[in-house]
């Protein structure tokens, strides 16, 4: 298969016949799904499932998240037709990864929502697949701790924000993108020993016992170190990784709700992602994309970047655990 097949192939979301391997139709056509996998409400035998949350009545700012997950998918079809760069293994075609749809919620009922996310994705889970959320707001990734949570017990989180969204809140009936880790601190859904937040650039002083590696100790001390310090915090404990696109600088990624200067850029995104390998992440999401503030689209691009790492991390050790081959 190559480039050229591009001149049969069309629509492989729904007539792709089997889960596996990479996809050349024209990048500008098409039935679009995340990188082109079968998209599909039907999770037998798949190892992992990728599902949008287009949700953003939780944020404090500008809205326009809730078109994230079809922006992220329109820029992942520029990716489907290469295996990942500098993982030395393609999960595309080792793995079936399929396209789940986004969550279906009454946008109206918004007190419901929570409770309708997280049935959402414990029915992914109970099928035996992973999973990986397309974001939506960041208050989405609470009912998504709790689902994964009843089935792993405390996680480790690996969050790389500009915001440690633990701010106090103790009104269980609030729905906040910038209170949900707080929540999950004491709901007991994450372990803040084993927890890390990278590219920190907001002040907030009660940082709950989470180790904070902020955007300043990431410039000053590079990805390498950095990476060894996330692994040393957390260990080999199951872990959820949420990748907020505002950890990284406005330069990278200005379409979102609450750009801050000074992050990240998405070399050194790419570089701390690839370096994570071997950690135990069990579910991930890339959250507060908004496409209406970057009409260049970068933005919803460096998220489909970010979920394709998300996808190569969970692999990982599934890879090694079956002892498949690259």
């Amino acid at each position: 298969m190559a480039l050229e097949d591009a001149k049969t192939q069309v629509d492989t979301a729904i007539t792709r016949k089997g889960r596996r391997g990479l996809a050349y139709e024209n990048a500008f056509g098409g039935v679009t799904s995340f990188l082109r996998r079968t998209l599909t409400k039907d999770l037998t035998g798949v190892d992992l499932a990728i599902t949008g949350v287009p949700f953003d009545q939780a944020v404090t700012n500008r809205p326009g998240t809730r078109l994230g997950p079809r922006a992220i998918r329109e820029a992942s079809a520029l990716q489907a037709f290469d295996a990942p760069y500098g993982w030395g293994y393609s999960p595309l075609e080792l793995f079936d990864i399929v396209d789940y749809g986004d969550l279906a919620f009454d946008y109206a009922a918004v007190a419901e929502f929570p409770a309708v996310l997280q049935a959402h994705i414990a029915g992914i889970l109970a099928a035996g697949a992973g999973c990986i959320a397309l974001g939506g707001d960041h208050s989405i990734s609470l009912p998504i701790l709790r689902a994964h949570a009843a089935v792993h017990g405390p996680l480790a989180l690996v969050q790389f924000d500009a915001h440690t969204d633990t701010w106090a809140d103790d009104d269980p009936t609030r729905i906040d993108h910038g209170t949900m880790f707080g929540k999950a601190v004491h709901e007991g859904l994450i372990d803040p020993a084993r927890s890390v937040q990278i590219g920190i650039r907001t002040d907030n002083p009660d940082t709950m016992g989470i180790t904070v590696l902020d955007a300043p100790f990431v410039h000053e001390h590079g990805p390498t170190a950095t990476v060894m310090r996330i692994k040393e915090v957390v260990g080999q404990a199951p872990a959820y990784l949420s990748f907020d696109i505002d950890a990284l600088d406005p330069a990278f990624a200005p379409g979102t709700g609450t750009p801050v200067w000074g992050g990240l850029s998405s070399a050194q995104a790419a570089a701390m992602l690839r370096g994570l390998r071997g950690l135990n992440i069990v579910g991930a999401d890339v959250v507060e994309v908004s496409p209406p503030f970057d009409p260049t689209g970068i933005t919803a691009i460096a998220g489909a970047h970010v979920a394709m790492e998300l996808i190569c991390l969970w692999g990982w050790n599934k890879r090694e655990q079956d002892g498949a081959d690259t």
